[in-house]
């Protein structure tokens, strides 16, 4: 009898384990499927879906929550996105950036000893893009009004509980947040106290920020008041906000503190709905934003994997991790020289560089070990052209010089690190319609500078351009442009139908944990939650896009769980290693399941990533 209840026992053991074999349970919804940055996001998703929005609604949603609790954004950052329409059968890339400012030139930045924009600061920021994004999308896609969309984030403004993450930053960057005036009043309200920043679970309150989204609601109603209908009521708001009394707020707040904004810039800037770009890797079209986004460089990378046999491989062997290391640093290296906002000349060389031909001969140079120094390619004789710029190559090669200390990553909390895989967050939506939405906002993080009396954080996307041609002739600053970002939604379409929707905070690392994400579910058949937390590596060989634009060639940071041979061989190729116990970067998706008609959602365990599906 004792021996029937121990089989009895280790067989609801093994089959317990079998069934939970990821940390997060998958999520499963055949309506519809909210996942973002925090949980308070995913359910102001939630809510609108419960109202009978659509995956555009939930998104602005979970957007504006997500900006009012600092997740690690605020409303004057910048938005991208990708949009699956069911109705055309197509893929829409919304362009949310925001721009340079009159006055940020190349000369008024080395004028002050600087080598690049600064991080932080009303100098950091371009000109906000979230609320023309999240108001744009909503207008032309969704189906609810600005007050139904904004209203989770109206309540959470007038005060929400702070969680602990955001309210710890605060307090450590509190010493920083004193420069700002209007960042003061609203971060710390203990000021002079031992703890100036809100504790955790304290009831945070942002006046100002909720008089400012009442301004947006009450335009709405009176354009709707007077006839207009539901896409004109929301670009009214829209005008408001970009060339009315909140934009003069913007801009007065913003020059009071040093930045450089004027009323022309706000009002000449617009979000722009583009074409994205697309490779096809083994029968599924995958989707990214144009190459003022990284986003190209995860195509890349498929193209030059692609010549591979990754599965015999096996996932995570030596063999494999050092092909797709090198396969990102070929595509890195091309986005770090030859990326930049497309409607500035030069125009970058995206027909060569997403080529098939061309990545080929870029995979014949990946090799039994490392190379450190390997560099961009030369894709112009892809598109039957001409490179202009090999003189800078070598130029480029020596200025990079100064930016590659040879010193290893010294763990978790090396500066380095943190800043390199510095977050934001990422917002998943689908419904039973087909609409599929894929987001990746940012700027405006903790520590903001604050525009006047508005509750809007600046953005720091400034810091993310060069001012030396050497370093990349296609992202070199000028007023009006928009800097090349790492900001990088994704999308994959199968037979014509949606396959996967992917995206993850995490500065450069993003298309880093996106591609290999992509790769464990087609070539290693995961389950999107298994997928998402999976044993990523992360590469430093890249330019960071932060701060001093630093790289570490050769450095690579493995899952502890990474097994002693693979280590060594590793180390035998080249590789300096750090390890952390989860490397899975925040990862939120949704897999679409057309056996059964539903979807599979996945939200990394890797931080306080919440999804909710029905």
């Amino acid at each position: 009898m004792k021996r029937i209840i121990l089989v009895l026992f280790v067989g609801f053991l093994l089959i317990e384990t079998f069934a939970q074999s990821t940390q997060k349970p998958p999520l499963h919804g055949k309506h519809w499927m909210a996942i973002t940055g925090k949980p308070l996001g995913a359910t102001a998703g939630a809510m609108i879906f419960a109202q009978g929005g659509n995956a555009v609604d939930a998104s602005c949603a979970m957007l504006a929550a997500v900006c009012t609790m600092w997740d690690v954004l605020s409303w004057g950052g910048e938005t991208q996105a990708l949009i699956y329409n069911p109705n055309t059968k197509q893929v829409i890339a919304i362009n949310a950036m925001g721009i340079a400012p009159t006055g940020a030139t190349v000369e008024f930045f080395k004028e002050r000893n600087l080598q690049y924009p600064p991080e932080f600061g009303p100098l950091a920021a371009t000109t906000p893009g979230t609320p023309g994004g999240l108001m744009t999308m909503l207008a032309e896609y969704g189906t609810m009004s600005l007050e139904q969309v904004l209203t989770p984030a109206m309540e959470m403004a007038k005060g929400y509980p702070i969680e602990a993450q955001t309210a710890n930053m605060i307090e450590s960057r509190k010493d920083l947040i004193k420069e700002w005036p209007y960042s003061k009043k609203v971060f710390l309200p203990h000021l002079g106290q031992e703890r100036e920043a809100p504790h955790a679970g304290e009831i945070f309150v942002q006046e100002d920020l909720y008089q400012t989204l009442k301004k947006l609601v009450e335009i709405e109603r009176e354009a709707l008041a007077q006839g207009k209908s539901r896409k004109e009521a929301i670009y009214a708001a829209y005008d408001r906000f970009y060339k009315g009394d909140i934009a003069e707020e913007i801009v007065r707040g913003t020059r009071e503190q040093g930045g450089l904004f004027t009323m022309d810039d706000l009002a000449k800037w617009k979000v722009k709905i583009e074409e994205p770009l697309s490779t096809n890797y083994k029968g599924i079209e995958v989707y990214k934003l144009q190459e003022w986004t990284q986003g190209p460089v995860l195509l890349q990378a498929l193209n030059i994997l692609e010549n591979f046999d990754l599965k015999s491989m096996g996932y995570n062997s030596a063999n494999y991790i050092n092909t797709v290391y090198q396969a990102m640093n070929l595509a890195f290296a091309d986005r770090d020289f030859y990326y930049g906002d497309p409607d500035f000349s030069p125009k970058s060389p995206m027909k060569g560089l997403l080529s098939k031909a061309y990545a080929k001969e870029r995979a014949k140079l990946i090799g039994d070990k490392n190379d450190p120094e390997i560099g961009p390619g030369d894709p112009y004789p892809f598109q039957n052209g001409k490179n202009p710029f090999l003189h800078l190559l070598e130029k480029r090669k020596n200025a990079l010089s100064y930016y590659q200390p040879e010193l290893p990553i010294q763990g978790p909390e090396d500066p380095f690190l943190k800043q390199f895989q510095s977050g934001t967050t990422s917002i998943q939506a689908a419904d039973k319609e087909g609409w599929v939405v894929s987001i990746t906002p940012s700027g405006g993080w903790i520590p903001a500078a604050i525009a006047g009396n508005t509750g809007i954080g600046l953005s720091q996307r400034m810091q993310s351009f060069v001012l030396d041609e050497n370093l990349n002739p296609f992202n070199v600053l000028e007023p009006g442009k928009r800097p090349r970002v790492t900001l990088t939604p994704s999308m994959a379409l199968k037979d014509g139908k949606p396959f996967l929707s992917f995206a993850v905070q995490g500065g450069d690392t993003q298309d880093q944990d996106l591609l290999q994400l992509f790769l464990n579910i087609v070539e290693f058949e995961m389950t999107v939650q298994e997928a998402t937390e999976a044993a990523n590596i992360h590469n430093y060989q890249m330019q960071s896009s932060f701060g001093a634009h630093e790289s570490k060639p050769g450095s690579i940071t493995l899952n502890t769980a990474v097994p002693s041979w693979v280590r060594k061989d590793l180390e035998r190729r080249g590789y300096k290693i750090n390890y952390l116990d989860r490397t899975s970067g925040p990862l939120n998706a949704i897999w679409f399941d057309w056996k059964h008609n539903s979807f599979w959602g996945g939200s990394s365990n890797h931080g306080e990533d919440y999804g909710i599906g029905w």
